[in-house]
């Protein structure tokens, strides 16, 4: 491990330790602060900006930096709440979510036959809606490891002590493709830049490479995608929303069809980052590929 990396390791186990030794209350407040102290420095700043423009033309610049503040702060309470992640999805529901909606709509995707790829975005503490999530129906995550290693060990165990299974993307399309064939169900992210790699939908009014994964997936296994949002509540709670299934029509090796179920999955997420916009993650370069002239 690299000197580097292990500084940072041991920054993040420390940050980690007084944070989850905090009650959870002080702790919100403390990453509150220290997403705050993050914004001010201007870590990713100005792509947070730039993305906010692109996706809000027609909001004031005022609005935008008040969204991005709050942003920040955001950031910053998902970070202390990650500290505890085992003891808030062992927890009383009531305790760590102040709504449930639409489980039975992952019921009815289930009852199909044919798994369910869970989906969402950067958006909340979507890990933590996982981890619940699998109290509910066993549910593997897709994850990438770190490029920090001792970070990587960390965030790993935290994950498997919340009761997550944990599918490496290193075990490839056959491994997600066997699992939803056996009825399983699998979780994923689907809103990060794809490169050329990507299938090009508009998402906030601009066209983006979006992965297609989720959607070959349902189209070569037949499971439907539903997506779900975590998003914080008032007090300090998360909300959290389960949307109808979405069902696969058409091949997986038809581009069409792949890239029709892309677009119907980015818009539940455009939908869910235009009601709380603060809660999605401004500081990625989403739009940094653009789109091939044709497509434009």
């Amino acid at each position: 491990m690299r000197a580097s990396h292990m500084a940072e390791t041991l920054l993040l186990r420390g940050a980690a330790g007084v944070l989850g030794a905090l009650p959870r209350p002080a702790a919100l407040g403390c990453g509150a602060l220290l997403g705050a102290a993050l914004g001010a420095v201007g870590v990713r700043a100005a792509v947070a900006r730039e993305n906010l423009a692109r996706a809000f033309p027609e909001r004031p610049v005022a609005w935008r930096e008040r969204v991005l503040r709050e942003h920040y702060r955001e950031l910053g309470r998902v970070g202390a709440d990650y500290a505890r992640l085992p003891r808030l999805v062992h927890a009383p529901r009531e305790r760590v979510f102040s709504g449930w909606e639409g489980e039975e709509h992952a019921h009815a995707a289930r009852a199909r036959g044919r798994g369910v790829v869970f989906l969402t975005g950067h958006l909340g503490h979507f890990e933590l809606y996982g981890a619940a999530m699998g109290r509910v129906m066993p549910i593997a995550i897709l994850v990438q490891p770190l490029s920090n290693p001792g970070a990587d060990a960390w965030l790993r165990a935290l994950r498997l002590a919340a009761g997550l299974e944990l599918l490496p993307t290193g075990a490839g399309v056959r491994g997600a493709v066997r699992r939803l064939r056996a009825g399983g169900c699998l979780a994923m992210l689907g809103d990060q830049d794809a490169r050329r790699d990507g299938v090009f939908v508009r998402f906030l009014g601009r066209l983006a490479s979006t992965p297609a994964g989720p959607a070959w997936l349902s189209l070569a296994t037949g499971a439907p995608i539903v997506f779900g949002s975590c998003l914080r509540a008032p007090d300090g709670r998360y909300e959290a929303r389960l949307h109808p299934p979405l069902l696969p029509e058409g091949d997986a090796n038809d581009a069409g069809a792949v890239r029709a179920l892309t677009a119907r999955h980015t818009e539940l997420l455009e939908l869910e980052v235009r009601r709380r916009p603060e809660s999605w993650l401004w500081l990625h370069k989403r739009w940094k590929s653009a789109a091939p002239a044709e497509e434009a």
